[in-house]
């Protein structure tokens, strides 16, 4: 009598593949709409279907400003923030120095342009020049003198500005990712305690009335660090500080978050009375996939842009659906072409977490954000 009954191997192996088969078609069905593109698409870009909304923007570096991207950038954008050019390391290098150029050309062309214009950043625990921690003998500063540092820095860079920048990350990812502490060990911590944030944004107000100031950070829709960062700024308001509102950096991926827990940070936040900015906006299609569901890379390449898409159409729903709090949402680079999260977190490793591919052509998940 022949055995007709399947191994385990075998069992496995089928289900691995049928699983494979359902994605594809599930995920096809699901993105078919996304790819119904309007009439007049050539002639509209993001910030033109949002423009009831809120400001599309994008993160820049002086590369960007001429030749093609700075064509991608007029016609899809309508605000602007530095990537990394006004960071306390790369425009304050050294104690008596500023690094001016760059950051000046990117002022220089959103206000050519009629762009807006964000401010990135003026206390974080990185990229911070060792300078601002030590005197002159190689010692750890004082408390007061480091403030002191601080306003100094924050002063120079924001009156430099305040005719162009409309809105500041003044402090950047303070807020512990561990679950047994509160606040980052960092310098400013281990110096400072938690008054460098109350300082910084003193300071920032100081320097430009009218600037809206953010605090600014990842992992937000995390439970317990979402806690925590409440905490924090509902403290700032009971103490007086002026704060605009909270940057939820959104370096996302094809699982998280899911539409409650989006839903449920922007709401806790918007119940302080702060305003939300999405400032640092990707979705990452870097995934593991099991030794039996390789496929082809242009196989797995399609099916991670229609997840994509799927993924970028959840997140703008959320975003229109709490349009009175979002009064800001920016994009973490321009195009595929460029994006931190290559080379991240392995060496060699490419992501194509935006709108826009490599030749900067509108993807799939484009469509997902402007068709609905």
């Amino acid at each position: 009598m022949s055995n007709n009954r399947w191994s385990r191997n075998e069992v496995r192996l089928f289900m691995r593949r049928l699983s494979m088969v359902i994605i594809t078609i599930t995920t096809s069905i699901g993105c078919k709409s996304l790819y119904n593109k309007s009439t007049n698409a050539d002639t509209k870009g993001l910030k033109d279907y949002y423009k009831n909304y809120f400001p599309i923007g994008v993160a820049v570096n002086t590369h960007n400003l001429t030749g093609n991207e700075s064509k991608l950038i007029l016609k899809e954008f309508n605000s602007l923030t530095a990537e990394n050019d006004m960071k306390m390391g790369p425009i304050h290098p050294s104690p008596n120095r500023y690094n001016w150029r760059n950051a000046d050309s990117i002022v220089r062309f959103a206000q050519k342009h009629h762009l807006k214009l964000r401010g990135h950043n003026l206390c974080w625990y990185k990229q911070t020049p060792d300078w601002i921690f030590v005197d002159h003998y190689g010692n750890t500063v004082s408390k007061d003198s480091l403030l002191r540092r601080l306003k100094s820095h924050i002063a120079t860079v924001v009156d430099r500005y305040k005719n162009s920048v409309y809105a500041w990350d003044v402090v950047n990812e303070a807020v512990s990712d561990k679950d047994t502490s509160f606040l980052r060990n960092s310098k400013w911590l281990q110096i400072c305690g938690e008054d460098f944030i109350d300082s910084a944004f003193c300071y920032a107000h100081e320097a430009d009335p009218h600037a809206q100031l953010f605090y600014n950070d990842y992992n937000i829709i995390n439970p317990q660090k979402r806690t925590k960062i409440y905490r924090l700024l509902k403290g700032l308001l009971n103490k007086g500080i002026p704060i605009t509102g909270v940057g939820i950096q959104a370096h996302w991926s094809l699982t998280e978050p899911t539409r409650e827990a989006l839903e449920t940070t922007i709401k806790l936040f918007a119940s302080l009375g702060l305003k939300v900015q999405i400032t640092e906006l990707d979705i990452s299609t870097s995934h593991r996939w099991n030794a039996q569901q390789k496929g082809s890379l242009v196989e797995r390449k399609r099916i991670s842009d229609s997840l994509e898409a799927l993924k970028y159409k959840m997140v703008f729903e959320v975003f229109r659906k709490y349009k009175k709090y979002i009064n800001g949402v920016t994009f973490w680079n321009l195009s595929d072409k460029y994006t931190w999260l290559n080379h991240y977190p392995l060496r060699g490793m490419r992501n194509y977490p935006l709108l826009f591919d490599t030749l900067l052509n509108r993807k799939a998940a484009y469509w997902g954000v402007v068709n609905w």
